[in-house]
């Protein structure tokens, strides 16, 4: 059994599901990077959810320094990463999706950031698409107004309002380091102290919103959450749940409606599912009038089983 000083100062969780070649440049980004050069303060745990696209045996052959977990089946994004927190020894863990790369000197950059600011609970960098624009990743809470609008029918027909301009806060530069209310988990910096006092992630979120509620959580026991642009990660965004179109909508709503019941009540948890319900159907006449009238139906018919199986799934959560 390892000792307490031979325990790594940063201790990175990467949660894969077939997306082998993207977590293999993820984990060079890592090993890459200049606070690589010391083994010793880093440990990298991946845990594996059943991929079949050779991610497991990859990981085996090209980073034997790593600590594998192969899951037998699909836990979710939430218990995965949880599993992870158990394995993790460092002072500080760090969530990292396995489409994304570290630049430069980003985890000695936000480890040296958490060192200096004890009262920081979670940071997280500015993030990145492969062309180098600003992908947005900070965020207020959301309000009850949010639900309805984010993400749904209706921000598609109205995607300037005041409502979401404050959710994502356009009223605040992407190039300062500011304390936010929350921070997309694709990479996202956790202070030890703050996950043992907090908990892990709500596991009742098989994906989608954890971080959200994890911060919310965290913010009510004191810690701040805190966004530092001097560090930079790229991310290539959904390209896990992205193979799956149907399952992605299912767990990505059913989560905020999970969210809704939470923190505003069964009543608006309610309504809201309905209402998201409803955008479904909707589209999916959409979709079948366009495919009467012969406009791309391998396409039409895609999207009309996807939304079926939401539908049927009733978006009902744990």
């Amino acid at each position: 059994m390892p000792s307490e000083n031979d325990a790594p100062e940063l201790s990175i969780i990467i949660v894969n599901w077939n997306v082998e070649k993207l977590l293999k440049r993820c984990l060079e980004s890592i090993f890459g990077s200049p606070y690589a050069a010391d083994p010793k303060r880093l440990e990298v745990i991946v845990v594996d959810n059943a991929s079949s696209d050779g991610s497991v045996e990859m990981v085996q052959s090209s980073f034997p320094q790593v600590t594998l977990l192969a899951n037998e089946q699909n836990l979710g994004f939430t218990k995965a990463n949880n599993q992870g927190i158990r394995l993790a020894r460092g002072r500080f863990v760090l969530f990292l999706n396995p489409d994304t790369e570290i630049v430069d000197d980003a985890l000695g950059t936000m480890v040296e950031f958490m060192k200096a600011h004890p009262e920081v609970g979670a940071v997280g960098p500015k993030l990145i698409y492969p062309d180098g624009s600003t992908q947005s990743s900070r965020r207020r809470f959301p309000n009850a107004s949010t639900l309805f609008l984010e993400s749904t029918l209706i921000q598609r027909w109205w995607k300037k309002n005041r409502v979401l301009s404050r959710y994502y806060m356009e009223d605040q530069s992407d190039d300062q380091v500011q304390e936010v209310d929350w921070l997309v988990g694709a990479a996202l910096m956790v202070r030890k102290e703050a996950l043992d006092q907090v908990g892990g992630f709500d596991e009742g979120f098989f994906m989608y919103s954890e971080e959200l509620d994890w911060c919310r959580r965290a913010k009510k026991a004191g810690w701040k959450i805190v966004y530092l642009p001097d560090a930079v990660v790229v991310h290539h965004e959904g390209k896990s749940s992205g193979q799956v179109v149907a399952a992605r909508h299912i767990h990505f709503y059913t989560s905020k409606v999970r969210y809704a019941r939470k923190y505003h009540g069964k009543a608006l948890a309610e309504l809201l599912r309905l209402f998201l319900l409803g955008t479904f159907l909707f589209q999916m006449s959409e979709e079948w009038l366009k495919w009467a009238v012969g406009h791309k139906r391998k396409l039409r018919e895609s999207r009309i089983r996807a939304y079926r199986q939401v539908l049927k799934s009733g978006l009902r959560p744990k």
